[in-house]
């Protein structure tokens, strides 16, 4: 079992769709479930005490989807990448649970909550974007 969970709403319809076919094309190998978690208002002055509030709030919404026996990975910049044969040895895992902040990244808290991180690199990506290169390594994972 694979859960995604993910900081805000896919509002491109164009995203919708492309995230729609890798879980349908996972759905054959993996049941995998999805879960998106309202993001918080953001405005673009916030000053550092308030982002980190946002984060919080954000993380509290995250981890009440969190079970106990989840193996979380959550991902961030800081993490390590994984070449494709340790990311597919990682999808063997029982309550596998990805985590996908919003665009301030995600909160401490679950950050510590994780049993990993993982990073797809130095560049930044949009989160709603992020959650469709996530279900593409999956696919391409479960596939090969």
């Amino acid at each position: 079992m694979i859960k995604i969970i993910g900081v805000g709403t896919i509002k491109e319809e164009y995203i919708k769709k492309a995230i729609n076919l890798k879980i349908a094309t996972i759905q054959h190998h993996q049941k995998i479930e999805i879960i998106s978690v309202n993001d918080e208002k953001c405005p673009e002055n916030l000053s550092e005490k308030e982002k980190a509030e946002v984060k919080r709030k954000e993380g509290e919404k995250i981890l009440r989807f969190i079970k106990d026996e989840d193996y979380v990975v959550a991902l961030t910049l800081e993490g390590p990448a994984f070449e494709q044969n340790k990311f597919k040895k990682q999808l063997q895992q029982d309550r596998l649970c990805f985590i996908i902040g919003g665009s301030l990244g995600l909160a401490p808290a679950v950050i510590q909550r994780a049993n990993q991180e993982l990073s797809f690199g130095a560049m930044t990506y949009p989160h709603q974007l992020m959650r469709w290169v996530l279900l593409e390594q999956i696919a391409t994972a479960l596939i090969e």
